[in-house]
């Protein structure tokens, strides 16, 4: 999960204790939870319903369980009334995290007194929109959209990455070629300048790990159970659809190499 939200920081700067996270978990349907109901969903159309985490409808229909899957629909349930609205906030403050990242990396070593700094403000603004579009908290309901989970490629599409990619490189392109313009001022006068920026590139590094490392770390851990719970109700939820035929066409959790082959 936290490679939608932070997946845009590392692309700024390594953290190793962030990149070293891989999870394998998506949703192959829309989710939208509340404190009675959960509903799986495609297209605005509900597929099957699970009431007060003990009543099962599919399409529709009142499906009879017995007191086995009942064990199992209700473990499943109180799972993903658990887990939904956490990972929801998740998805927020990760994304928040990142973009001011970059917001800070950029205003640090261009500033922000240019047209490309606008450029880049709408970028970034529109990743958090399509982020936050995906993961939504409306009064009770909370819902996850369908494929929600994947690598940051589906959010940041290539006209996203165009733009934010265009508007630091314009920028720091410039700060380049004024450096190259210094020639006539002599080779102690450039090496001067680049030592100078590259020390402001060291000290802003460090300054930017140190800051948003304790939110990182926190992110991380809960990134991590999140993949952990969500392979636990993997794991429940087929077993249920083993053992409940309504439910076998309506695959909701995929992991690891499942979810490769989808």
């Amino acid at each position: 999960m936290l490679r939608i939200a932070l997946s845009l920081l590392l692309v700024v700067m390594s953290v190793p204790a962030l990149a070293a996270l891989k999870c394998e978990v998506d949703l192959q349907y829309g989710l939208v939870v509340n404190k009675r109901h959960i509903r799986i969903t495609e297209d605005a159309h509900t597929h099957y319903q699970i009431n007060d985490a003990k009543q099962l409808i599919v399409r529709g229909e009142w499906i009879e369980l017995d007191e086995k899957q009942e064990a199992l629909l209700h473990e499943l349930a109180s799972g993903i009334h658990y887990a939904v609205p956490k990972v929801i906030i998740l998805a927020s403050e990760g994304v928040d995290l990142a973009i001011s990242t970059v917001d800070h990396v950029y205003v640090g070593l261009i500033g922000s007194d240019n047209d490309n700094y606008e450029r880049l403000q709408k970028a970034l603004w529109r990743v958090r929109e399509k982020v936050k579009g995906k993961f939504i908290r409306a009064n009770e309901n909370f819902y996850i959209g369908p494929r929600s989970l994947e690598d940051v490629d589906e959010i940041m599409d290539p006209e996203l990455e165009r733009e934010i990619e265009g508007a630091l490189n314009t920028s720091i392109g410039g700060i380049l070629s004024a450096i190259g313009g210094l020639s006539s001022e002599g080779d102690s006068s450039i090496e001067k300048r680049m030592e100078e920026l590259s020390r402001r590139l060291e000290t802003m590094g460090a300054e930017i790990e140190r800051r948003i490392a304790p939110q990182a770390n926190t992110l991380r851990k809960k990134a991590e159970w999140f993949c952990n719970e969500m392979t636990r109700l993997d794991r429940i939820e087929e077993e249920l659809r083993a053992t409940v035929p309504a439910l076998k066409p309506y695959d909701l959790i995929v992991t690891g190499n499942a979810k490769a082959s989808k």
